[in-house]
């Protein structure tokens, strides 16, 4: 998923010491359903840890990014959703 970078809390950490970023996205992008041309334009909430959390502190917001990750519920008993990127890779514009 291609994504914007617009929002970012500072790094924490773990007790056990691992960097987590929590940070907000946005996608904007065109797709045909149903032989209907579909804009969707949304922003969602997702978590890096690690490595990949270090990272993402270092990009500028706004700059555009290819993800990888999953879709889970932000704690055990919430049914709001987060994405994990787990890597991404900056887009050239």
């Amino acid at each position: 998923m291609n994504a914007t970078l617009i929002e970012r809390a500072a790094v924490r950490f773990t007790p056990a010491g691992v960097p987590v970023l929590d940070a907000r996205l946005r996608h904007l992008s065109t797709l045909t359903e149903a032989g209907v041309e579909r804009v969707l334009d949304f922003s969602f909430d997702a978590v890096a840890l690690g490595e990949t959390a270090t990272r993402l502190a270092a990009e500028q917001l706004g700059g555009d990014l290819e993800l990888d990750g999953f879709l889970a519920p932000r704690s055990k008993r919430s049914t709001r959703i987060l994405v994990h990127v787990q890597e991404f890779s900056r887009i050239a514009n």
